[in-house]
């Protein structure tokens, strides 16, 4: 599997949230400094500090995803040989009694789905901060990796490291 091409996919994905984080930020702080007459902001002044409020929490998320862009470009995965412990840049099948999922372990961009090699199949990316990336991180095909996500323990079964 092309895992560069995996990684330019994630790049492309947070290169567009943060321009709509921009944009956001922008629209917001607009809003809050021409959005409503001095009489309006007068009567009601939280108007003008929500939209403010809003234009800190997208440039927040902004400045967060410009880290994120900056630890993916030096970001590149080498393939695994087979038998590997699962490793930053690791794709990783699991399994759980709901079904099945395919990861791919980045250092930034969890939360992502970035479509397999010709369109085959989707991959979630899981950063090794989250807890599926905490538990899979170091295990192998064939293990059994225990998370607690969303208040509930669970187990999942790793089928194969690539």
């Amino acid at each position: 599997m092309d895992k560069r091409a995996l990684v330019r996919q994630l790049i492309a994905k947070l290169e567009d949230a943060l321009l709509v984080a921009e944009r956001a930020r922008d629209a917001a702080e607009t809003e809050a400094r021409e959005g409503a007459t001095p009489a309006e902001k007068r009567d009601d002044a939280r108007v003008a500090l929500e939209w403010s409020n809003l234009a800190r929490g997208q440039d927040r998320r902004a400045a967060q995803l410009r880290a994120d862009l900056a630890a993916l470009e030096s970001f590149a995965p080498a393939p695994l040989p087979e038998g590997a412990a699962v490793a930053l840049g690791a794709v990783v099948e699991v399994e759980h009694d709901d079904g099945g999922l395919t990861v791919f372990l980045a250092p930034a961009g969890a939360g992502e789905e970035l479509t397999g090699p010709g369109g085959d199949g989707f991959l979630t990316v899981v950063t090794p901060h989250s807890p599926l990336g905490r538990a899979v991180l170091g295990r192998r095909a064939g293990d059994v990796a225990t998370a607690r996500i969303a208040g509930e323990q669970r187990e999942w079964s790793i089928t194969w490291v690539e």
